[in-house]
Protein backbone atom coordinates (compact mmCIF):
# COMPACT_ATOMS: atom_id res chain seq x y z
CA UNK A 1 0.00 0.00 0.00
CA UNK A 2 1.40 3.40 -0.95
CA UNK A 3 1.56 6.20 1.54
CA UNK A 4 -0.98 8.94 0.90
CA UNK A 5 -0.50 12.06 3.04
CA UNK A 6 -4.14 13.04 2.48
CA UNK A 7 -5.45 9.85 4.16
CA UNK A 8 -6.04 9.69 7.91
CA UNK A 9 -6.85 6.37 9.56
CA UNK A 10 -9.05 6.42 12.65
CA UNK A 11 -9.52 3.29 14.75
CA UNK A 12 -12.41 2.96 17.23
CA UNK A 13 -9.94 2.04 19.97
CA UNK A 14 -8.57 5.61 19.79
CA UNK A 15 -11.85 6.66 21.47
CA UNK A 16 -12.12 3.91 24.15
CA UNK A 17 -12.48 5.49 27.60
CA UNK A 18 -11.41 2.24 29.28
CA UNK A 19 -7.97 2.36 27.66
CA UNK A 20 -5.10 4.44 28.93
CA UNK A 21 -3.10 6.72 26.70
CA UNK A 22 -0.26 4.22 26.85
CA UNK A 23 -2.48 1.37 25.63
CA UNK A 24 -3.82 3.28 22.65
CA UNK A 25 -6.40 5.94 23.53
CA UNK A 26 -5.65 9.07 21.50
CA UNK A 27 -8.29 11.52 22.78
CA UNK A 28 -8.98 13.06 26.17
CA UNK A 29 -11.28 11.15 28.51
CA UNK A 30 -14.03 13.75 28.09
CA UNK A 31 -14.01 12.99 24.36
CA UNK A 32 -13.91 9.19 24.75
CA UNK A 33 -16.80 6.70 24.92
CA UNK A 34 -17.44 3.26 26.38
CA UNK A 35 -17.41 0.34 23.96
CA UNK A 36 -16.59 2.21 20.74
CA UNK A 37 -17.56 0.59 17.46
CA UNK A 38 -17.06 1.38 13.80
CA UNK A 39 -20.69 2.31 13.15
CA UNK A 40 -20.74 4.81 16.01
CA UNK A 41 -17.45 6.31 14.83
CA UNK A 42 -18.86 6.67 11.32
CA UNK A 43 -22.07 8.33 12.58
CA UNK A 44 -20.10 10.77 14.75
CA UNK A 45 -17.83 11.68 11.84
CA UNK A 46 -20.88 12.35 9.66
CA UNK A 47 -22.41 14.47 12.45
CA UNK A 48 -19.24 16.59 12.58
CA UNK A 49 -19.74 17.30 8.89
CA UNK A 50 -17.14 15.06 7.27
CA UNK A 51 -18.17 13.83 3.84
CA UNK A 52 -15.10 12.10 2.42
CA UNK A 53 -15.14 9.00 4.62
CA UNK A 54 -14.49 5.35 3.88
CA UNK A 55 -15.34 2.48 6.25
CA UNK A 56 -13.32 -0.70 6.24
CA UNK A 57 -14.93 -3.30 8.46
CA UNK A 58 -13.12 -6.34 9.85
CA UNK A 59 -9.63 -4.87 9.64
CA UNK A 60 -7.21 -5.15 12.52
CA UNK A 61 -5.11 -2.39 13.98
CA UNK A 62 -1.43 -3.37 13.74
CA UNK A 63 -0.98 -2.84 17.46
CA UNK A 64 -3.93 -5.19 18.24
CA UNK A 65 -3.91 -7.82 15.48
CA UNK A 66 -6.41 -10.07 17.30
CA UNK A 67 -9.12 -7.39 17.50
CA UNK A 68 -10.84 -6.89 14.18
CA UNK A 69 -12.54 -3.60 14.97
CA UNK A 70 -12.46 -1.98 11.54
CA UNK A 71 -11.21 1.46 10.62
CA UNK A 72 -12.37 4.75 9.22
CA UNK A 73 -10.36 6.49 6.53
CA UNK A 74 -10.84 10.25 6.38
CA UNK A 75 -9.55 12.69 3.80
CA UNK A 76 -7.38 15.36 5.46
CA UNK A 77 -8.26 17.99 2.85
CA UNK A 78 -11.93 17.09 3.09
CA UNK A 79 -11.84 17.40 6.87
CA UNK A 80 -10.21 20.79 6.66
CA UNK A 81 -12.82 22.00 4.18
CA UNK A 82 -15.85 20.45 5.91
CA UNK A 83 -15.06 20.72 9.64
CA UNK A 84 -12.26 23.30 9.73
CA UNK A 85 -9.85 20.92 11.46
CA UNK A 86 -6.32 20.96 10.09
CA UNK A 87 -4.66 18.20 12.11
CA UNK A 88 -5.52 14.59 12.95
CA UNK A 89 -5.68 15.47 16.65
CA UNK A 90 -8.27 18.20 16.04
CA UNK A 91 -10.37 15.87 13.90
CA UNK A 92 -10.27 13.16 16.57
CA UNK A 93 -11.24 15.62 19.33
CA UNK A 94 -14.17 16.94 17.27
CA UNK A 95 -15.40 13.44 16.48
CA UNK A 96 -14.90 12.29 20.07
CA UNK A 97 -16.84 15.14 21.68
CA UNK A 98 -19.66 14.78 19.15
CA UNK A 99 -19.78 11.02 19.69
CA UNK A 100 -19.91 11.44 23.46
CA UNK A 101 -22.77 13.97 23.19
CA UNK A 102 -24.69 11.59 20.93
CA UNK A 103 -24.26 8.75 23.42
CA UNK A 104 -25.36 11.01 26.27
CA UNK A 105 -28.54 11.99 24.40
CA UNK A 106 -29.27 8.33 23.59
CA UNK A 107 -28.81 7.41 27.24
CA UNK A 108 -31.11 10.21 28.40
CA UNK A 109 -33.81 9.12 25.98
CA UNK A 110 -33.48 5.49 27.05
CA UNK A 111 -33.77 6.33 30.75
CA UNK A 112 -36.62 8.78 30.26
CA UNK A 113 -39.72 7.51 32.10
CA UNK A 114 -42.55 6.18 30.00
CA UNK A 115 -45.38 8.63 29.43
CA UNK A 116 -48.56 8.23 31.40
CA UNK A 117 -51.75 6.87 29.87
CA UNK A 118 -53.47 9.25 27.51
CA UNK A 119 -56.10 11.40 29.16
CA UNK A 120 -59.73 11.28 28.17
CA UNK A 121 -61.82 8.56 26.66
CA UNK A 122 -64.80 6.71 28.08
CA UNK A 123 -63.02 3.52 29.08
CA UNK A 124 -63.65 2.44 32.65
CA UNK A 125 -60.70 2.03 34.95
CA UNK A 126 -59.29 -1.44 35.54
CA UNK A 127 -60.53 -1.71 39.13
CA UNK A 128 -64.17 -2.35 38.27
CA UNK A 129 -65.55 0.76 39.89
CA UNK A 130 -68.35 2.69 38.32
CA UNK A 131 -68.93 6.39 38.64
CA UNK A 132 -72.15 6.18 40.68
CA UNK A 133 -70.98 3.98 43.56
CA UNK A 134 -69.43 5.19 46.75
CA UNK A 135 -65.78 4.55 47.26
CA UNK A 136 -66.35 2.73 50.59
CA UNK A 137 -66.35 -1.05 50.37
CA UNK A 138 -69.41 -2.84 51.68
CA UNK A 139 -69.36 -6.23 53.28
CA UNK A 140 -70.81 -9.18 51.48
CA UNK A 141 -73.08 -10.08 54.42
CA UNK A 142 -76.35 -8.21 54.64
Amino acid sequence: MDHDPDRLTLWPSYFDVRRSRRSGRRVAKDAAVKKPDLEGLYNAARAVGLRKIKREANTARPRDPHAREGRLIVSRSGAEADAGASSKEEIMQLIGTTWREQRKKEHEQATKPATARAQGGNRPTGQGKSKGRSSRRRSFKR
